[in-house]
């Protein structure tokens, strides 16, 4: 006689051990995909801390060194599916003031309020983008190291960058 209760007793063990390796399957995707996104903004953070430098030097002293957005145009897809909506719109801001950037610093012969209420909006922009960006993609513990490594000057220049700017 054909052992019917042991073919459904495997076919039980078999169907449980295939949901389950499919629930693990998923949930390792998941975490390389937030490693990925996390890592992604990361780069991005940095990115962006080098263009707010490049701002604020612009506003301080009239000094005009170039925006990069390398990382944010190749990593663009991995933080639209990790970041909410408005955080998105923020990072977004950042970048998107790089065209009147870029307009400011050819042009000499625009009158100085309009010079300084775009390096304002776009420092503003900057600040916001990294301060949303830091609290994603660092622990406290790295937040509180970020700057272990830099120099007293670069140190000093980096708080003095991420203050709100007086006008």
């Amino acid at each position: 006689m054909f052992p019917y209760q042991q073919l459904l007793i495997g076919m039980t063990g078999a169907l449980v051990g295939v949901i389950g390796w499919l629930f693990v399957g998923i949930y390792i995707q998941r975490r390389q995909a937030a490693a990925m996104a996390r890592n992604a903004g990361r780069a991005v953070y940095f990115e962006l801390g080098a263009n707010l430098l490049a701002v604020f030097s612009a506003l301080e002293y009239g000094m005009f060194g170039p925006l990069s957005r390398a990382s944010y145009d190749a990593l663009l897809p991995e933080l639209a599916t990790w970041l909410p909506a408005d955080e998105l719109q923020a990072l977004a801001l950042a970048y998107l003031g790089q065209g009147a950037y870029a307009q400011v610093s050819a042009q000499s012969d625009l009158p100085p309020e309009a010079r300084a209420m775009s390096l304002h909006a776009l420092h503003d922009a900057h600040r916001v983008a990294l301060d949303l960006l830091r609290k994603r993609v660092f622990s406290p513990t790295e937040i509180a190291t970020l700057d272990r490594h830099a120099s007293p000057e670069n140190a000093q220049l980096i708080e003095a960058a991420s203050q709100p700017h007086q006008a």
